[in-house]
């Protein structure tokens, strides 16, 4: 990845500038969220939101321009294309892991909800039904973590292959926020250093100016603790029904961000194998 800037001779030397300048700035506006964000619902589903964006801007370029389309066929990358095909198979079952996780939570959440409004003497029962559902997926999270994992070529890329090993970094990076987000872990995973790349094919580097909203931290550490606190005192006391209700509208709005991720990438993919099959 340290030759980024080195193009390959079989193809045009200055693939189109707008376009590369649209993918810097989506990645330096992701970079920026990710960076400064907290683990909370707001910034989650943000940082979702700009890698959907991304994923689409490059979908967009690799099916318009010519010259991405010809890097893409071109024999001398055929190996960093299936490499990047490969990736886009593990991120995807990260995606599809999280989207499970996240609806199993829920229907264990509205269990629990609904137990409380009974008054059911089966609320306990719900409470360690939640907490085991937790555990199972912290444990899911943990066995797919390793699939986030990226590594930068030593092989010399020319500007195509280099904007996708991006996308795939910054996919990973992403993915791995909503995981730490899910599972409540306190703190985000750090930026890989890898989003940098790109950058190097403009003249200036555009700062993110998005402002972080006011937050009050992870929604999943609170009902946590609170649950555990409760399973072990057997008590209601300190339980609130809106953190409830906010834990599960939390997990409605990072699914949708989630499939809408989940869905560009498939995209992605299915315009690189149509090329490929052109």
């Amino acid at each position: 990845m340290a030759a980024f800037h080195v193009r390959s001779n079989s193809l045009p030397s200055n693939p189109n500038p707008l376009s590369v300048l649209q993918v810097d700035e989506h990645l330096t506006r992701l970079r920026s969220s990710n960076t400064a964000s907290t683990s909370s619902s707001p910034s989650t589903c943000r940082n979702l939101n700009h890698l959907h964006d991304l994923l689409e801007c490059i979908n967009k370029m690799t099916l318009q321009q010519s010259v991405h389309r010809q890097a893409l066929s071109g024999e001398q990358n055929m190996t960093t294309v299936e490499e990047l095909l490969d990736g886009s198979l593990r991120l995807l079952d990260v995606c599809g892991v999280a989207k499970d996780a996240l609806s199993s939570t829920k229907e264990c959440l509205r269990d629990l909800q609904s137990a409380i409004r009974r008054k059911s003497d089966g609320f306990l029962t719900e409470v360690k039904k939640y907490l085991a559902c937790r555990k199972s997926l912290k444990k899911s999270f943990q066995n797919v973590s390793k699939s986030l994992k990226t590594r930068d070529s030593k092989r010399e890329e020319d500007e195509t292959m280099a904007i996708l090993r991006e996308a795939e970094a910054a996919t990973a990076e992403v993915l791995a926020s909503v995981l730490c987000f899910v599972s409540g872990s306190k703190s985000l995973s750090k930026p890989s250093g890898k989003w940098s790349l790109v950058s190097k094919l403009v003249s200036q580097k555009r700062a993110g100016s998005e402002k972080e909203e006011e937050n009050s931290g992870n929604e999943f550490m609170g009902v946590d603790s609170a649950l555990v606190s409760l399973a072990r005192t057997k008590s209601e006391k300190g339980m609130r029904m809106e953190d409830l209700q906010r834990l599960e509208m939390s997990i409605e709005d990072v699914e949708k961000g989630l499939q809408c991720v989940f869905r560009s990438l498939i995209e992605l993919r299915v315009s690189v194998l149509n090329v490929l099959a052109n």
